[in-house]
């Protein structure tokens, strides 16, 4: 997805939702995720038969110094600022690696950069034979799979016993030719500026803000940024399915991990093995569209997170009874932060825009609820902004010393480099009404966020990815119907646009941001079957 909103940092995000659990133990406990078992070994590189890609479009076959490489896997290091993380390696069972891509696919033989690679070989728990690797994407863009894997490797502990569990950071992301753009100090400057402009003055600091980071991206990855898209990153994860030895690629993609799916079962329809999509990006909508579905997506979710904090909290509850009184309550408070933002128990204030990306933060999971009713009445009732600011900070991979993960900074250089669309000030003003009756607390972020690629140094590949995959085997694609981020909808749509008898709905009738690791088990057994024991779920499964 190349959301508006950006993305959470799986293991910060973690860190907030426990202290906030903390503060509030009158409240439901918050889960959060760790890491998992398993072991390391090594992997046979790639046969010749493997190094073959039935690929679309005329790119020249990779050189074998690159579909051969030997992967060397060894204990992992601490991540760097760039993933982000809390600093500590992983230890056991992972081992990291690093694999060799060409930075132009269109010049196999020149430059290349190193993408960096985390692994937990296959348990082989239960006795059954080893199926293959099974890659992952978070989603983002600009997530770190070498940070995230870990974290949530619980969740694919079964899956762990038949896969080695594959994640990487993609091209642009982390470790991986990671993109520059600001300091950490410009970055804090950059976000203090009004990304809701109310007038003229404001949107020209907007503007001047936009071009500033642009500039900054140019002068230190100007290289890199003409091949973040995301079809020079699924012909990596073509490369590393040659590597790696696989004949097939199995692949669990989640948000714009599914659009990074799509495009490579488009590319490589013949080799796609097990494909899962789990949140799924509408291939359908133009940056605009997709902006007003997450705008209609996080106002849905806002309502029911107030719905349930009435039913359990009563009277005490920040946002009263929900519906249109706790809206209301949301906007006087952003309305009053717009031009006095909240002490905290720093140095920093809570400002409107990082009041909104913490309440968007908090959303992406019903366990972070808890946090988020904490967040609103120290805001709203005790006149302090900390909860609210931590949820910010792990949401734009900001640490507590200040360092900044590089997952903005690659959010914006992977969307921009695919998107044609560039959107004036001009067009996201006449677009405010729409944006504003779609989500009174969300619409005006999301439409002032559309001017984020304007004046990029990169043209955008394409007005829409490519995802047709006739001739593919089935692909699983999971739609959750409280979905925020990717609004339930899109599933429906990649499904389709897959084509007949390649894209399998499942339907997990819910809230949050995913389905897989919700604790449903309905559909954690349909996606498991299929997985392990190729046992395609019937169209339209719907799991509640």
């Amino acid at each position: 997805m190349h959301p508006v909103v950006r993305g959470a940092g799986a293991l910060g995000l973690a860190a907030v939702l426990a202290t906030a659990t903390a503060a509030c133990e009158s409240g439901s406990g918050s889960g959060t995720a760790k890491s998992g078992p398993s072991t390391a070994s090594t992997t046979p590189a790639a046969t010749a038969s493997t190094a073959t890609a039935s690929t679309t479009g005329g790119v020249p076959p990779l050189p074998a110094s690159l579909t051969g490489q030997q992967l060397s896997w060894q204990t992992c290091p601490a991540p760097s600022t760039a993933q982000g993380g809390d600093g500590s390696a992983p230890g056991a069972p992972w081992k990291c690696a690093t694999l060799k891509a060409p930075l132009d696919y269109a010049e196999p033989d020149g430059q290349t950069i190193d993408l960096a690679l985390i692994r937990a070989a296959a348990t082989g728990t239960g006795g059954q034979p080893r199926i293959g690797s099974l890659i992952y994407n978070f989603g983002g863009p600009g997530g770190s799979g070498v940070v995230t894997l870990p974290a949530l490797a619980k969740d694919y502990a079964d899956l762990n016993t038949r896969y080695d569990l594959v994640s990487f950071d993609p091209r642009g992301v982390g470790n991986s030719a990671g993109v520059r753009c600001l300091d950490d100090a410009a970055t804090d400057a950059s976000a203090a500026v009004d990304g809701s402009p109310d007038d003229q003055a404001e949107v020209t600091a907007l503007d001047a803000a936009n071009s500033g980071y642009t500039a900054a991206c140019e002068q230190n990855s100007g290289a890199v940024l003409p091949h973040v898209d995301t079809v020079s990153a699924a012909r990596d994860l073509d490369l590393m399915r040659q590597v790696l030895g696989d004949p097939k690629l199995h692949y669990f993609g989640i948000s714009y991990g599914t659009e990074l799916g799509g495009v490579y079962a488009h590319q490589y329809p013949g080799n796609v093995g097990h494909l899962v999509m789990d949140a799924v990006v509408d291939p359908t909508k133009d940056p605009m569209q997709s902006a007003l579905g997450q705008a209609k997506g996080f106002q849905l979710a806002l309502e029911n997170f107030m719905k349930a904090c009435a039913a359990q909290a009563g009277p005490s509850c920040p946002t009263g009874q929900g519906g249109d009184e706790g809206t209301r309550r949301i906007t006087d408070l952003l309305n009053g932060l717009d031009t006095a933002p909240l002490p905290t128990d720093g140095t920093r204030r809570l400002t409107q825009d990082l009041a909104v990306t913490g309440i968007a933060a908090a959303l992406y999971n019903p366990n972070s609820w808890n946090a988020l009713a904490v967040g609103l009445q120290e805001a709203m009732q005790g006149g302090t902004g900390t909860t609210l600011l931590a949820l910010a900070d792990a949401y734009t991979g900001r640490d507590q010393q200040g360092h900044y993960s590089n997952q903005s900074a690659a959010n914006r250089a992977i969307s921009c480099a695919d998107d044609k669309s560039r959107y004036t000030a001009t067009d996201v003003q006449g677009l405010l009404p729409t944006f504003r009756q779609a989500s009174p607390v969300f619409g005006d972020f999301t439409a002032w966020g559309l001017t984020s690629c304007t004046g990029w140094p990169v043209q955008g590949s394409a007005d829409l990815p490519e995802v047709s995959a006739p001739g593919s085997a089935p692909i699983v694609v999971i739609g959750n119907t409280g979905d925020p981020a990717t609004p339930y909808e899109g599933a429906g749509a990649m499904a389709r646009q897959l084509g007949a008898g390649v894209g399998v709905e499942v339907t997990l009738q819910g809230q949050g941001h995913g389905g897989y690791d919700s604790g449903n088990a309905c559909l954690k057994q349909a996606v498991d079957q299929y997985l392990l024991a190729d046992r395609v779920p019937a169209e339209g499964t719907t799991c509640s």
